[in-house]
């Protein structure tokens, strides 16, 4: 059964950073098309970073410059490092990844960004 396992949420003052991870389990598969969405309250579900199927890496516009996105194959793990975090960056944050011919996602993650 593959699971993503999503970690490292939390509560921080605006300027700090965090970094998520997501783990998958039950998989031999690679984590080549993976990446992160978020979702605040009364808002629509956004992308903040993506690794593409052409292997490209894509970001939202509202965190060009401030998150990363990376992995690490041996981990079958993905990360999203922020910085320079905003109060308007609070949400849930939730991790999808692209395995076995199906898409998968993570329970998420609140971060929250005090000002």
């Amino acid at each position: 059964q593959v699971q993503l396992v999503e970690s490292g949420g939390g509560l921080v003052q605006a300027g700090g950073s965090l970094r998520l991870s997501c783990a998958a389990s039950g998989s031999t598969a690679s984590l080549l098309v993976a990446g992160w969405f978020r979702q605040a309250p009364g808002k629509q579900r956004e992308l903040v970073a993506a690794f593409s199927s052409a292997g490209n890496t894509q970001y939202g516009d509202s965190v060009k410059g401030r998150f990363t996105i990376s992995r690490d194959n041996a981990k079958n793990t993905v990360y999203l490092q922020m910085n320079s975090l905003k109060p308007e960056d609070t949400a849930v944050y939730s991790c999808y990844a692209w395995l076995e011919s199906k898409n998968y996602w993570g329970q998420g993650t609140q971060v929250t960004v005090s000002s």
